[in-house]
């Protein structure tokens, strides 16, 4: 279990035994309990169990009624789970998953004093995610905000003995994993791209070496930030280079120091 707890980056939870029941050496956090339940209910048996309601099963072939302890259960909108708790140590405790349209919420709730407060605290806390939030697309955000930097700025790159300046770019991270973020629903209109590149490089520039920062915010709050890498290769300039854009670039010498007819110099005065 304590491994798991690390595999999934939970560096404040340790596991004692696996009846949760108090103990020194037995530990957690809301936010770490809400990323554990964010695993968990990827495993569809867990997903099926922690949402059932009432299920009879048959001992010594007597029917007996089984019923889900969780009170939101059935009666909140988009409930769909997750477990009550309760030890002398820890008292009444709630972990909600609650789904509405395509906004998924999981919520903690820990030592309440009793059920009754463990239900409105639930309730409140799920009631103010869902009106104060909506899902925002930062992938399609981010990768806009890229193109049109680039069209603005076609010329901002220098690049030392490279043989041309034209990089593009992406992030360095992949959009596809969480192409959306919660946001509160009063920031929306301010969210703004924000780019620290730097513009003198030297060549050789590989593809994937890493050109700047970009960060997403809104007013004083950073929402996202991303490394910004090159597309391309851009490789060094060689004799042979040189050799081609001196005679490129020959006739329009010639040209300044030659008058219009070539019948001579033209003299500066």
């Amino acid at each position: 279990m304590n491994e798991k707890a690390k595999e999934l980056g939970l560096e404040n939870s340790h596991f004692e035994s696996p009846h949760g029941l108090d103990s020194d050496e037995h530990y957690t956090t809301a936010y770490e309990l809400a990323l554990l339940t964010d695993y968990a209910l990827k495993n569809p048996t867990f997903l099926n169990l922690v949402g059932t309601k009432n299920y009879t099963v048959t001992i010594n072939g007597y029917p007996k009624n089984l019923s889900n302890t969780n009170e939101l259960l059935g009666n909140l909108n988009g409930v769909y789970g997750v477990k009550t708790g309760f030890t002398n140590g820890a008292n009444r405790c709630l972990v909600t998953a609650c789904k509405r349209g395509n906004m998924d919420v999981i919520c903690v709730v820990l030592g309440a004093d009793t059920k009754s407060f463990r239900t409105k605290d639930s309730i409140k806390l799920i009631e103010y995610a869902f009106n104060s939030y909506q899902y925002f697309n930062i992938k399609d955000f981010v990768n806009q905000s890229i193109l049109e930097w680039q069209n603005d700025n076609p010329s901002f790159f220098l690049v030392e003995k490279g043989v041309a300046c034209n990089l593009k770019m992406k992030v360095s991270t992949s959009l596809e994993e969480k192409p959306v973020i919660p946001v509160k629903k009063d920031l929306i209109s301010t969210i703004e791209a924000n780019f620290s590149l730097n513009q003198f490089l030297q060549a050789p520039i590989n593809s994937g070496d890493c050109l700047g920062h970009l960060k997403v915010s809104s007013g004083d709050s950073s929402l996202a930030e991303f490394d910004l890498v090159s597309t391309a290769t851009i490789r060094k300039n060689n004799v042979l280079d040189y050799v081609v854009g001196f005679f490129k670039s020959y006739p329009k010498q010639l040209t300044s120091l030659v008058g219009p007819s070539g019948s001579g110099f033209k003299w500066g005065h």
